[in-house]
C-alpha cells in the first residue's frame, strides 16, 4: 500500500489504468461533493472534499510518474498533466495507451513480472 505514494519505480499499463480509474472517479465525487456543499453551505463538509481531492490529485500524479518512468520519461512531464481539464485528461490516457520500455531501465525492473492484477 505504501508503493502507492512513493514516485520511484514502474507500473504496467494496467495498474495504471486501474488506479487511474479509481482515482478520476474519487475526484469526480469530490468535486460534486464541494458544488453541493457550497450551496448548501456545509463549510465543513466543503473543506473536507476539498482535502480529499488534492490528496487524490498528488496520488494520480504520482501513478503518473510511474508511468512516466516506464515510458522512459523524466517525472518532469508529468507537470502537464497539471493543465486543466480536457488537456490533462488527455495526457492521462495517453499514459494509459502507451506501451512501456521492454527490459529493464534507468528507473527499475520491468513491472510485468511483478503485476498483481
Amino acid at each position: 500500500m505504501y508503493a502507492i505514494f512513493k514516485p520511484e519505480g514502474r507500473i504496467t499499463r494496467r495498474m495504471y489504468l486501474v488506479m487511474f480509474l479509481i482515482f478520476y472517479f474519487i475526484n469526480i465525487l469530490c468535486l460534486l461533493l464541494i458544488w453541493d456543499s457550497f450551496q448548501t453551505e456545509s463549510w465543513a463538509i466543503f473543506y473536507c472534499a476539498g482535502v480529499a481531492l488534492i490528496a487524490s490529485i498528488c496520488i494520480l500524479l504520482v501513478q503518473a510518474i510511474k508511468r512516466l518512468h516506464d515510458i522512459g520519461l523524466d517525472w518532469k512531464y508529468a507537470l502537464y498533466l497539471l493543465i486543466p481539464p480536457p488537456i490533462n485528461f488527455i495526457g492521462f490516457i495517453w499514459l494509459a495507451a502507451k506501451k512501456g520500455q521492454d527490459g529493464e531501465n534507468k528507473y527499475g525492473p520491468s513491472p510485468r513480472k511483478t503485476d498483481l492484477f
